[in-house]
Order: structure tokens, then C-alpha cells, then sequence
């Protein structure tokens, strides 16, 4: 297995698991794993948010732990990625207002390399207006943002997830086991026992 370079697009208040269990899963496959945030530089941290599913109509948040930033924004040059890897929480509600932001993700779109995204991350997609015509699970919140953009949107269980191509979506954090097997499968990614 060659190992690929991947940038993960972090923010204040991005999910927790979603940022900590795929940077560290990724990690540990041999693959290099870099976290950049606008406005931030490598050694600085974003704060994150716990969300869990207790049973309320929807998810509750509480603080998380910080997550420090390994790769300063203002130099990342995607293409000298191998991948893409966005995660939910309430930041990409924000992130998705930086044109620079949504300049990566059309570069890795029209590239046709591998993009994960999963739960509010498909916010940063639509913004960037890559999921035309491409089918697309995230939180279900954020389904009819996928299908006003011109996506479909793939209502599965929360602990599923989907490929399309390029492009391994997923619900929520209790997905990660699939999501994540599926995009190394999309990587190319081989896990011998």
C-alpha cells in the first residue's frame, strides 16, 4: 500500500468523534493525516463538540476535547493531497462561508479523488456545489440541502454508509466502522491481518 496524504478540513465546534477517530484511524494505517482550519496555524487547536443520540428529537451537544492543528491553512496546496476528508459538528456551517474552503473542495471534486465526508459535513459540499448529480448521505437535517443543490439524498441507517464514485458519505459518527472501511476501500487501502 502506497501511503496517501490527506487534508482533513477542521473548525471550532466540529464533531469530536469525527474529527479525533478518522484523523487517529487514518493515522494508524500509515497514511498522513493533515488538519488544517482557516484563520489558524499549525500547533494551534479548535474546540470541539460532543453530539450524541439520547433519545430527544434531535442530538445534544456538549463541549468536547480540543484538537490541535497539525498543518497551517494558509499553505495547503490541495494538490499535493491524495485526499479529502470533511467532518460534521457545527463548524462546516461556518467553514462552508470561506471561498478558499470550497476552492479545496471543487479541486478534489473535479479531480475525482477520494472524499469523505460525513453528517454536516455534505454542508460544505453543497456549498461548493460538487454534489450535482451525485448521490449523498449526511445528517438527515441536512438531506434538503443536499437535493437543493441537485444531489440525491441517500437516507440510510446511522450507522451505514455510501459511496458514489469518489465520494464516501455517511449520517453520523456511529457510522465510522463502514465509513471508514469504505473509504479505504476507495483509497485503495489494504489492511492485511
Amino acid at each position: 500500500m502506497a501511503a496517501k496524504r490527506i487534508l482533513m478540513l477542521v473548525g471550532d465546534y466540529g464533531e469530536d468523534y469525527e474529527i479525533m477517530v478518522p484523523f487517529q484511524a487514518l493515522t494508524m494505517v500509515g497514511h498522513t493525516v493533515q488538519a488544517v482550519c482557516p484563520n489558524k496555524k499549525a500547533g494551534q487547536a479548535v474546540r470541539t463538540a460532543i453530539h450524541d443520540f439520547e433519545g430527544d428529537q434531535t442530538y445534544s451537544e456538549k463541549h468536547g476535547h480540543d484538537f490541535t492543528l497539525n498543518a497551517t491553512f494558509d499553505e495547503v496546496r490541495a494538490e499535493q493531497y491524495d485526499a479529502l476528508v470533511i467532518p460534521g459538528g457545527r463548524a462546516p456551517e461556518y467553514l462552508r462561508l470561506n471561498q478558499r474552503v470550497l476552492e479545496i473542495v471543487r479541486h478534489f471534486a473535479e479531480a475525482r479523488k477520494p472524499v469523505a465526508a460525513i453528517c454536516h459535513g455534505a454542508q460544505i459540499l453543497t456549498a461548493a456545489g460538487v454534489v450535482q448529480d451525485r448521490s449523498v448521505s449526511c445528517y438527515p437535517a441536512v438531506g434538503p440541502e443536499v437535493t437543493r443543490a441537485g444531489g440525491t439524498f441517500v437516507d440510510i441507517g446511522i450507522d451505514q454508509a455510501h459511496v458514489d464514485g469518489n465520494l464516501v458519505t455517511a449520517p453520523a459518527w456511529p457510522a465510522h466502522p463502514e465509513w471508514l472501511k469504505r473509504f479505504l476501500a476507495v483509497l485503495g487501502t489494504r489492511i492485511e491481518p
